[in-house]
């Protein structure tokens, strides 16, 4: 397998894609900025919405960005099975956009949050694009920096989601308790990252490319970002 060639979307306001690209040589990517406005991706293998504030977040988080012409592209990509994976912001727009259920509301304490927060690995087995790299159950921990990361979806979504497995991250303690304490903005069932049914599309409020070094804290977020080559080398050719 080549080395994957990533698309690191940049809407206005966007600040996360410096750190995309900035770990991507750590991770064994080819990656490069697109700008909101380019309508095609040019045969990439996997396209990141990072973390910011698109478009200022007017209106509602991502409601500007999902109209954003690079979008159209973004949304045939996912469709025909290309791994995609939102964070923070990211995630927001995936929602507003429609590839993956539910909204980022505003957190329940009113504050913005920016700290490293304890997670739990849930069915991986709906994810392997994006987390084949680890396992049920598994503690780990990355940074959150938001303000509207509630996630919030009606309890017929809800149930969906946990029906077909497609909750892949909840946030936990330091021991991988899902308790209330431990939820730091008030989300439902205390779900920080879901996935689309066919596993491709990754949304999740915490951020992975701030854990890449341990130097700066940690390193569990390339148990996420590794998982995509090894994902690839295992698809035929012509995918």
């Amino acid at each position: 397998m080549s080395t994957p060639r990533v698309a690191v979307v940049v809407f206005p306001g966007t600040w996360s894609d410096r750190d995309f690209l900035d770990i991507a040589p750590l991770v064994g990517w080819d990656a490069r900025p697109v700008w909101h406005a380019e309508r095609e991706l040019d045969g990439v293998d996997a396209v990141i919405l990072p973390g910011g504030f698109a478009h200022g977040d007017y209106l509602r988080t991502g409601a500007i960005a999902r109209f954003s012409p690079v979008m159209a592209a973004v949304e045939s990509f996912a469709s025909a099975g290309g791994p995609v994976l939102g964070s923070c912001n990211g995630f927001q727009i995936l929602c507003e956009a429609g590839l993956l259920p539910g909204a980022l509301l505003r957190n329940d304490h009113l504050e913005f949050r920016c700290d490293w927060q304890g997670l739990r690995v849930e069915s991986v087995d709906s994810c392997p694009v994006w987390a084949g790299g680890m396992v049920e159950g598994q503690p780990i921990r990355l940074p959150i920096s938001h303000g509207e990361g509630r996630y919030y979806a009606d309890g017929a979504t809800l149930d969906e989601l946990e029906a077909t497995g497609r909750v892949m991250l909840r946030y936990a303690d330091a021991d991988g308790r899902v308790t209330p304490d431990a939820n730091p903005n008030g989300s439902l069932r205390s779900i920080a990252g879901i996935t689309n049914p066919r596993g491709n599309v990754l949304g999740l409020m915490p951020h992975p490319e701030r854990a890449a070094e341990a130097e700066v804290g940690g390193s569990d977020g390339l148990l996420i970002l590794q998982s995509l080559a090894a994902w690839l080398s295992e698809q035929p050719v012509a995918a």
